[in-house]
């Protein structure tokens, strides 16, 4: 399936992986808000984890272009470092429901959250609060 990417730390328009992976590949690149969530900031980047009754991550839904999808795909979860079933992941994508800004839909997209092993382990990074995403 396809389906959009949300981004909310360094994928993000103006960050230091936007240009180096996103620029030129794009439809379109919209605010849009993921509830459940809690941001917290990790050592050079964000980690999402979701937490039930959480708040909410804001970050942009971005549409890749038809013909660099899968090659897009395959390289956001290498820069992730998610691998399907290992538990070594420090993400997950996930399919979830985020709400675009500009209308209020919910629309499906892949996310990248912390992975079990990184979600559940003690915090010793900051959390940050909606204002700051």
């Amino acid at each position: 399936m396809t389906f959009p990417f949300f981004v909310y730390g360094t994928l993000r328009p103006g960050e230091a992986n936007h240009g180096l992976f996103l620029r030129g590949r794009t439809r379109s690149e919209e605010p849009g808000r993921l509830a459940g969530a809690v941001l917290y900031a990790g050592p050079g980047y964000p980690y999402a984890v979701e937490e039930p009754g959480g708040g909410v991550v804001s970050g942009e839904l971005v549409t890749a272009l038809p013909e660099a999808y899968e090659e897009l795909l395959a390289e956001l979860d290498r820069l992730e470092e998610y691998v399907p079933g290992d538990p070594r992941s420090l993400y997950e994508r996930v399919e979830r429901k985020v709400v675009r800004a500009a209308d209020g839909a919910a629309v499906r997209a892949w996310v990248y959250v912390a992975a079990p092993a990184v979600a559940t382990r003690p915090f010793s990074y900051t959390h940050l609060r909606a204002h700051e995403t």
